[in-house]
């Protein structure tokens, strides 16, 4: 009959395990692992500026799991998707340590005690949150000191501590050196991946390797792995690296381009206006002092400044239409490369004839507010553009797949690009297409003659 005392000397080590790994777990829930979800904010012709929450570690809200898995396989541009399949590829340490950690517990028969088996998976969970740091640490370009040496220490520990082969414990220096070899310099990375297969080949037995007895091929296959996978991460590292340079590059080339366009609109209105003002203020100081003296020159003078002022007014509006006029081509590139960015397959079609200003002005507005809609209340995988110039109108149809219910009702957006259209002289129509569930249409028609 078992006693009180065997019963709890029996149910200690389950407690043990419960304890360690509620322990583990509340600290991967606070490990901030995974982004908060904001709603991408595109900019035409240029990326959305915005930080990495999974590179700055912020604190996240409940459920945070689940959004950062929704996160994984969410839409976003070229390079935020290279960013997280960087994230991803770079945890492959992660998961040859928990393969060894499965090799060394089902691989034995459960022949492994229980105290060296809580041991084994406590210091597995805490090595991968020490990996996963200092992955953020390299995509994010910072340091992570104290995890390496932390990590290395945990990893000495188990080698020393466990049973186990090289194609089962030696994992475990596999994934500290490919790890550390993310944040040392092109020599630093060789001697780590020397120093730990090293290591690893001196306290952890070769063992065997099916189909063969030879000795030599497991820890020739050893070496061969512990050499390829830090090479590996770092390949990947540097891959990001160069496109996340490349992004910069066109982030720069974009602000340029808006100082610029601010320093050409400053210079216009100085050399536009700046001659006309002056004019007008010295013969309207001159008036002044004719109005006692001489009532008909100074009414002379006065109607000299009001027709300076009219022609600079007329200048003026001149350089702010040239400003509010909007080049339809540029715009439809900018939206295709805009939707193109977000995995949305884009096909465009425009008219050989040219389209009058005005016109383009107001269809450039519908392709801006129908890029909107597309990427904020769809989840499309295709889309199409097309103008048509015939019997004196002009025809623009967007059409857009992956939207869930497609009705008629518009937003605030669609409602002011409505009352934009009419006032134009054409009718615009928001509602289900032709082509099957799940199908959009936004359709602008508009009188060339009213256009112009």
């Amino acid at each position: 009959m078992q006693t009180n005392s065997e019963t709890e000397e029996t149910g200690r080590p389950a407690r043990s395990v419960f304890s360690a790994f509620s322990t583990v777990s509340g600290r991967l829930r606070r490990a901030s692992w995974f982004p908060r979800m904001t709603e991408p904010s595109p900019v035409a012709g240029g990326p959305a500026a915005s930080s990495d929450p999974f590179l700055e570690g912020d604190p996240q809200p409940e459920g945070s799991l689940l959004q950062g898995l929704l996160w994984w396989r969410g839409r976003g541009s070229t390079v935020e998707r290279l960013r997280r399949s960087t994230v991803l590829s770079l945890l492959v340490g992660v998961f040859f340590a928990w393969v060894g950690a499965f090799m060394r517990l089902f691989g034995s028969e459960w022949r492994v005690s229980i105290p060296l088996a809580i041991l084994d998976l406590v210091g597995v969970t805490v090595f991968s949150v020490l990996y996963v740091r200092m992955v953020r640490a390299s995509v994010a370009g910072a340091r992570a000191d104290r995890e390496v040496v932390v990590s290395g220490v945990v990893v000495l520990v188990l080698m020393l501590v466990l049973d186990g082969e090289l194609w089962s414990l030696g994992l475990l220096a596999i994934a500290w050196s490919s790890g550390v070899a993310l944040l040392l310099s092109r020599r630093g990375a060789i001697a780590v991946s020397v120093a730990a297969a090293a290591v690893a080949l001196v306290l952890v037995p070769s063992g065997t390797f099916e189909p063969t007895d030879d000795p030599r091929f497991p820890i020739v296959s050893y070496l061969l792995m512990a050499m390829f996978l830090p090479w590996a991460n770092r390949f990947q590292l540097w891959f990001w690296k160069v496109a996340r340079s490349a992004e910069e590059v066109k982030e720069a080339r974009a602000r340029l381009a808006v100082t610029e366009e601010r320093l050409r609109f400053s210079r216009d209105l100085h050399d536009l206006v700046g001659h006309s003002l002056s004019a007008i203020a010295v013969k309207s100081e001159v008036a002044v002092k004719l109005s006692g003296i001489d009532a008909e020159r100074a009414a002379a003078e006065m109607d000299e400044v009001r027709g300076l002022a009219r022609e600079a007014l007329k200048e003026i509006r001149t350089a702010v239409r040239g400003y509010r006029t909007v080049d339809l081509d540029a715009e439809l590139r900018s939206m295709v490369a805009v939707l193109e960015a977000g995995g949305i397959r884009c096909t465009l079609e425009v008219p050989g004839e040219r389209i009058p200003e005005e016109l383009a002005t107001l269809l450039a507005w519908v392709v801006r507010e129908g890029t909107t809609n597309v990427l904020r209340h769809s989840s499309a995988t295709g889309c199409r553009i097309a103008i048509v110039l015939r019997e004196g109108t002009a025809v623009l149809e967007m059409t857009n797949d992956g939207v869930a219910r497609a009705h008629g009702r518009g937003g605030t957006g669609l409602a002011g690009l409505s009352e934009r259209v009419t006032a134009a002289g054409g009718v615009l129509t928001a509602g289900a297409g032709t082509g099957g569930a799940g199908e959009f249409r936004l359709r602008a028609t508009v009188p060339l003659e009213g256009a112009r």
